[in-house]
């Protein structure tokens, strides 16, 4: 009798395909899935967050909050890792993980933001989407560094505009060689000062090219998105809130909701995934432990497929902790390289400057994306004495726009003078491609353990030469830029932020042509176990100059696809 509850269990605990993580990617995953009609578990480390519903403070005024958006001097002193956010405040700070939820060890300083809930950091991401090209998929190759990647643009071009279709990308088709144009909803627009910039960066340069970032935010809702239940961009820039409206694109709002529509999607939420249950006998794996956050009691699930979308370093820890006879060292890790070449992106240079003139004109509204400058180093060749290139982005305002930070006084005087706009300024800031390194790495901490009896993560990672030599050629572009712009009183500086705060770490998980140098193949399986894929930022074999989260959609949805049809063919 035992043993036929057992099987119950299992049977009731068996699904086609599980998915770890419901974030940017892990969403993506669970659509494709149900849509291919693959009876599909995301399991969701964090709390349910249902669109709109468990936006609480998505319509509340300034006034509304204690602190008026910022937090109490207490809060900021017991988590000071995710007090360094640019979207943490009083707003927001029920969708971040405080310091002490999820410790772990910081060999070298490494500030890890986490979200952990029901479509993960998707709430509180930047929205900036770009595509790759050839000029990234094929650096490691042409320039000397991490492997091959086994894959190029034409193989993730469909999957791009098959990806954007659905998401909704706002922007420009920019004719640019090193930034493909996407599928795109008319753009948010340029103000004047940015535009004065845009023809005197035309007139100077002549491989440089300002646009307005594209970014996934619905100008203009198309069918696609009104099926969604998705509509129109107020341009109100509160999206870190949760957007009520489903305007910016999160897997709460679009990629889960559908899948759900389906009948094939099964959510689990508060469950932290221990590790992949791998069969020596089988060869190959076949479910996931699960510790429940809530009672800790342990369940496993079971499946033909298995997709890790945890967030880069979260799945580089629970493939560490997958281990077995045939895998001691953490699965698939016959060549000892799980988590290492981990990357980030360099946003240490940040510049200021003023500028003259316009003084007659405005804005409206608060746009949710800014200008941008494609890399244009290194590009077609090597011309500078670094690796690798960097975006810029930046953006004009007004000095008064906002709440009048820095600005001195008291009193009637002070509050007329908030009500009369400044003159411009000018805030410019680098997005730098980092070299993935051995040495740059993670790996479990052999005495500290979690709440959930986890090992925690140790981060080992640090900035190099190459990037204290790109950082230093921004300062003086970035300040020539400016200053052949007509823009004055120019001041750069070094934020000295540790890497992590970039929230686009990456690798530890690489793809690759060679199963002793790489984890992954082209298809994102792990070598050595073929139902396991990885297709987060841990995938990642070098880290580009673009934000990341629009290829890590597409290789996903790629991967999904090639993994249904592989289940039909038997072959999974």
């Amino acid at each position: 009798m035992q043993v036929n509850n057992q099987t119950t269990q299992e049977m009731d605990n068996t699904f086609d395909a599980i998915v770890i993580g419901s974030g940017i990617s892990g969403g993506w995953a669970a659509k494709e899935l149900c849509e291919k009609g693959l009876k599909t578990l995301v399991l969701e480390r964090g709390r349910p967050v249902k669109h709109m519903a468990d936006y609480p403070t998505a319509m509340k005024n300034p006034w509304d909050f204690k602190y008026r958006g910022d937090l109490s001097k207490q809060v900021k002193e017991n988590d000071p890792i995710v007090d360094k956010c640019y979207a943490y405040e009083e707003a927001t700070e029920h969708f971040f993980v405080k310091d002490h939820e999820h410790p772990y060890v910081q060999e070298k300083p490494f500030d890890w933001i986490k979200g952990y809930q029901e479509g993960g950091k998707s709430l509180i991401w930047a929205r900036q989407t770009q595509r790759w090209s050839d000029f990234e998929f094929e650096a490691p190759k042409r320039d000397g560094f991490a492997v091959d990647w086994p894959i190029r643009y034409k193989d993730l071009e469909k999957w791009y505009s098959h990806v954007e279709e659905f998401v909704g990308i706002s922007g420009n088709k920019d004719g640019i060689a090193n930034l493909p144009d996407s599928e795109v909803l008319p753009p948010f627009e340029l103000n004047c000062v940015e535009k004065a910039i845009q023809e005197k960066v035309k007139e100077n340069y002549e491989n440089r090219h300002v646009i307005i970032g594209r970014c996934a935010h619905l100008t203009e809702p198309k069918e696609i998105h009104i099926q969604q239940g998705r509509g129109k961009c107020q341009a109100r820039h509160l999206c870190y809130r949760g957007c009520p409206f489903g305007a910016y694109f999160s897997s709460n709002s679009s990629t889960l909701p559908w899948a759900e529509k389906t009948g094939n999607l099964t959510i689990r939420t508060n469950s932290v995934v221990h590790s992949i249950i791998y069969d020596e006998t089988q060869k190959k794996a076949i479910g996931v432990k699960v510790i429940d956050t809530e009672t800790k009691a342990e369940t496993e699930f079971y499946a033909k497929i298995i997709f890790v979308n945890a967030a880069t370093l979260n799945t580089n820890l629970i493939l560490l902790n997958s281990k077995s006879e045939r895998f001691p060292n953490g699965l698939g890790n016959d060549n000892g390289l799980l988590g290492k070449y981990v990357g980030f992106h360099n946003y240490r240079g940040n510049i200021l400057a003023d500028y003259d003139g316009f003084e007659d004109q405005y804005y409206y509204g608060r746009r949710p994306t800014t200008a941008f400058i494609p890399s244009f180093k290194n590009v077609f060749k090597q011309d500078s004495d670094f690796l690798r290139g960097y975006m810029v982005a930046f953006g004009a305002s007004r000095k008064n726009w906002g709440q009048g930070n820095g600005k001195e006084g008291f009193g009637a005087d002070f509050k007329n003078d908030l009500t009369k706009p400044g003159g411009w300024q000018v805030f410019m800031m680098i997005q730098g491609e980092t070299i993935p390194k051995e040495a740059n790495h993670v790996r479990l901490s052999e005495t500290e353990k979690d709440d959930w009896g986890i090992p925690q993560l140790v981060t080992s990672i640090e900035y190099d030469d190459n990037d204290e030599k790109m950082l230093q050629d921004f300062f003086k572009e970035g300040e020539e830029m400016l200053a052949k712009s007509g823009c004055t009183n120019i001041r750069p500086w070094d934020t000295k932020q540790a890497p992590g705060l970039d929230i686009h770490e990456m690798g530890g998980v690489r793809m690759g042509h060679d199963p002793k140098t790489s984890l992954l193949n082209k298809h994102n399986q792990l070598h050595n176990c073929k139902n396991v894929f990885v297709t987060d930022g841990a995938c990642m074999t070098s880290m580009g100059n673009q934000n990341p989260s629009l290829t890590f959609m597409a290789i996903t949805a790629r991967a999904a696809n090639f993994a249904a049809e592989e289940i039909k063919k038997g072959n999974l």
